[in-house]
């Protein structure tokens, strides 16, 4: 109330632009930009292929949820949302996933928010999706579900109301932990991974429905032609990203740079594996790895030498006719 919420802390002293966004875009599809991402898979099957020798198995996926995790902590502007024209920082990172329990027409489906800190490794990552997943997957008790089952016995005329009020709750900030807690809908960034069912991405729409300010698709991997270091042509795997954002949250220059790091984590999974140390510092550049350059040696310069001047060879029968053609010479000058 007046201002306050459980999941956000209002956000103060922002410029004068940036202030009065919202209000000119009161809704959150008014402000939704869509991107496309390509993501190179080359470096991502080296390291998934070589995890698996030591033992850990790695998807698409769990490099997707860690480089997400990774970013919104060290671009946190990204895990911002609008309510009611006033911004907000998030107070934690979340991300929502819905899940099918089997692939198929009747399988049924439940939505999974994972909590993180921001500074988990990839291995973290992994635990935490693993572990929520094979939580709900046998069981019939899902917190979403349970929510959404106590109105859904309602008829619709008193569920139009329900809702109505539910929103109204969370305009306010009087929305209570229990309800926050349980929606889907309340996260920095909800995901769909259409490549587990090999679909292409789609630019997925932002809910006005709760706070979420960033929606991923994932893509089946395929072959595309790619140009390598502007000169030449070739053929590359390529996963593609659907990602839709809300242009409220922060300016493009701002997004762009972030756009820019998601690529660098992700063509450098590498660097996931390391723990961010917990004392406020966040790296600012995302070290890529570099190939080793041969050094080169210079040679050793030949040290020239002053050739020596071989002595004239004497001619002694070229030197005796020359003094007898210079004596004969002589004597008729004499004459």
């Amino acid at each position: 109330m007046f201002g306050h919420r459980y999941d956000g802390k209002k956000v103060k002293g922002m410029k004068v632009i940036d202030r009065a966004e919202p209000f000119f875009m009161p809704q959150r599809i008014d402000a939704v930009n869509l991107i496309n991402v390509k993501i190179p898979c080359a470096n991502i099957d080296k390291f998934i292929a070589d995890e698996r020798k030591n033992g850990t198995r790695f998807s698409y996926m769990d490099i997707v949820f860690a480089t997400i995790v990774r970013v919104l902590y060290m671009r946190p502007k990204l895990n911002r949302f609008i309510m009611r024209g006033s911004t907000y920082q998030r107070n934690g990172i979340f991300i929502s996933m819905d899940v099918k329990k089997e692939l198929n027409d009747e399988g049924e489906s439940m939505t999974l928010k994972f909590p993180f800190t921001g500074r988990e490794s990839i291995y973290e990552v992994k635990k935490i999706i693993d572990d929520e997943i094979a939580k709900n997957m046998g069981s019939d008790d899902h917190a979403t579900t349970d929510v959404i089952s106590k109105f859904t016995w309602l008829p619709d005329w008193m569920l139009r109301w329900a809702l109505a009020i539910f929103r109204f709750c969370d305009r306010h900030g009087l929305l209570g932990k229990l309800m926050v807690k349980a929606s889907p809908f309340h996260t920095s960034c909800f995901v769909t991974n259409l490549k587990s069912i090999k679909l292409k991405y789609i630019y997925h729409h932002l809910y006005n429905f709760g706070t979420t300010s960033i929606f991923i698709s994932m893509g089946k991997e395929k072959m595309e032609p790619v140009v390598v270091n502007n000169k030449e042509l070739s053929i590359a795997k390529i996963m593609n990203l659907g990602i839709s954002l809300d242009e409220r949250i922060a300016d493009g220059l701002y997004m762009g740079k972030s756009l820019r790091i998601i690529e660098d984590i992700m063509s450098n999974p590498e660097c996931l594996k390391e723990s961010l140390p917990d004392d406020g510092n966040v790296p600012t550049k995302i070290k890529k790895t570099k190939k080793v350059k041969k050094v080169k040696t210079k040679k050793a310069k030949k040290v020239k030498t002053k050739k020596e001047k071989k002595p004239k060879k004497i001619k002694p029968l070229k030197n005796k006719e020359k003094a007898l053609k210079r004596a004969k010479k002589k004597e008729k000058e004499e004459k």
